[in-house]
């Protein structure tokens, strides 16, 4: 792609989510959200494989119903009570509608179908934008509304995304339909508890944009978009294959490791707020997921020599991908429980 489209392309990303998070009127969000969607769908299609323009309008499909949603959600609000505010979200039916939008937005069960058919047919960088950068403008909107939005309809939200994504992850083999369902059982973990305290959804936000970051980079520096082929990465980079299985283990929230912190402290949230059973049952979800982490980990490091492997080992070229950024999160992911009580003394 020219780098000077390319340019244009990023910094009408940067500009769509700073407008929603910069605006108190409805119009102004929608708009930010629209840039958003406007901007990453040249990237999504840059291929120009029919994979990639399938997915690209799959996306843009499911984003425009969204964007739609809201506008008819923020004209009902305005109708009903006169006011384009954000945070006058009083009407129950907009209320709803507009959660429906936002749940469709970010892939939230049950309205996440398109997600992982979408990050299936784009390459890895591009689907570490969809997954990390096109979460937050909406996460925003959802935190600024949140007290005003039904709890039954967020916990439901959270607790049958966080089941579905541990579900649907069990028996794919394709690395980026993973990490799909890996984001969409994430996604349930913020929004369950957005109500009580948003500032926890934002410490998860911050971690899981550190944890896929680094699962995505490491799957591009190796090549790799299967298990099978992720079972033959140990000869080329040994020591990225053991820090690749600790990122994994990190997304499935295994202590010492920076994942477990949000789930913890979430789990802590839920109890103190006197929902035991919801504590419960996302705890016994998080075990679902953990499951399909380990299956990945158990692939790349426990299937090496003398054991023989069913896959071909594919070439793989030299890569051009810097090695620091990668380091940077591959660190932040895995050492960064011991600032748990600074964190916590930060957001109580």
């Amino acid at each position: 792609m020219n780098p000077y489209v390319l340019a244009t392309l990023l910094s009408s990303l940067g500009l769509g989510t700073t407008l929603t998070f910069a605006s108190s009127h409805w119009l102004l969000a929608w708009m930010g959200l629209e840039i958003n969607t406007l901007a990453i769908a040249p990237l999504m299609a840059q291929h120009h494989h029919p994979r990639a323009v399938e997915a690209t309008t799959k996306y843009f499909l499911t984003q425009a119903t969204a964007a739609a949603m809201i506008l008819f959600a923020s004209t009902t609000n305005a109708w009903m009570t006169g006011e384009w505010s954000i945070n006058n979200l009083s009407n129950p039916l907009a209320s709803t509608m507009f959660t429906a939008a936002l749940a469709l937005k970010i892939g939230l069960a049950p309205v996440h179908f398109w997600m992982p058919e979408v990050l299936q047919g784009l390459d890895l960088l591009t689907g570490l934008i969809l997954s990390t950068w096109q979460k937050l403008a909406p996460f925003a909107l959802i935190i600024q509304t949140a007290q005003n939005i039904d709890p039954l309809l967020l916990t439901l939200l959270g607790v049958t995304s966080t089941l579905v994504g541990g579900w649907g992850g069990l028996n794919q083999t394709q690395l980026r339909k993973i990490l799909a369902y890996s984001s969409i059982a994430h996604m349930g973990w913020m929004i369950i508890v957005v109500q009580y305290a948003p500032q926890l959804t934002l410490l998860a936000l911050g971690t899981y944009i550190i944890m896929t970051s680094a699962a995505f980079m490491t799957l591009k520096m190796s090549m790799t978009t299967k298990i099978g082929t992720l079972a033959t990465t140990w000869s080329k980079s040994p020591a990225l294959t053991s820090t690749t299985a600790l990122v994994l283990l990190s997304l499935g929230g295994l202590p010492p490791l920076t994942g477990f912190m949000p789930k913890w402290m979430i789990l802590q949230e839920l109890t103190k707020q006197d929902l035991p059973i919801v504590a419960t049952t996302m705890a016994l979800a998080a075990l679902i997921s953990l499951y399909f982490y380990l299956r990945l980990c158990y692939a790349m490091t426990l299937t090496i020599p003398p054991n023989t492997t069913n896959s071909i080992t594919p070439w793989r070229t030299k890569t051009t991908q810097a090695a620091l950024p990668l380091a940077l999160f591959i660190t932040a992911t895995l050492g960064l429980l011991p600032m748990t009580p600074t964190i916590m003394m930060l957001t109580t």
